[in-house]
């Protein structure tokens, strides 16, 4: 497998797992992965929330760690990159409302890198408006973004991840080991 440079988008909030295990997975198999967030720079760092199913109507949530961002977002350029993975968690909801994201989530779509987006990620692809005629999975409550975007919400089993052309998307960390597997099929 050849080193593949990777830009992962976040933010204040964004899934401690769905953060966490797809930047420290895709570094130790030899990629690059330049972590940025709007309005930050490399070294600060964004909050971390853990979503956990105990059982509720939704998930629980609880304060995480502080992940380090080790790019700053103002000097991202996309086509210096091979692939985009989007964590869930509430920051997509932030992210979704930066043009200057959206125009990089675009990039992907348009010249057909590979792109990994997981739970709450779907948000900002649906604001983004690249899921027309594409199936992609999120945590349930993104089923409605994701259709009235001209997506087709996937209903998959949480452990489990579904590849349309470029994009993959997985329901929530469960799914992690299924997720990264698909998306490390389409670095190759």
């Amino acid at each position: 497998m050849s080193n593949k440079k990777i830009l992962m988008i976040t933010g204040d909030f964004t899934e401690d797992y769905e953060t966490m295990v797809p930047f420290q997975t895709l570094l130790a198999v030899g990629h690059s992965v330049d972590a940025v967030c709007p309005d930050k720079v490399a070294g600060d760092t964004v909050a971390t929330a853990i979503h956990d199913f105990e059982g509720d109507q939704t998930y629980t949530e609880k304060r995480g760690h502080n992940f380090a961002l080790n790019a700053t977002f103002a000097d991202i350029n996309p086509a210096d990159y091979d692939a985009l993975v989007i964590p869930g968690g509430r920051a997509p909801e932030y992210l979704r409302l930066n043009t200057d994201v959206l125009e990089m989530v675009r990039h992907f779509f348009t010249t057909n890198k590979p792109v990994a987006a997981v739970c709450h990620g779907a948000q900002l692809l649906a604001a983004a408006g690249v899921l027309q005629d594409r199936q992609c999975s999120a945590y349930p409550a993104c089923m409605p973004e994701i259709n009235q975007s001209g997506g087709i919400f996937a209903e998959i089993a949480i452990d489990a991840a579904i590849t349309d052309g470029n994009l993959v998307t997985a329901p929530a960390w469960p799914a992690h080991p299924a997720w990264l597997a698909q998306f490390m099929a389409l670095l190759k």
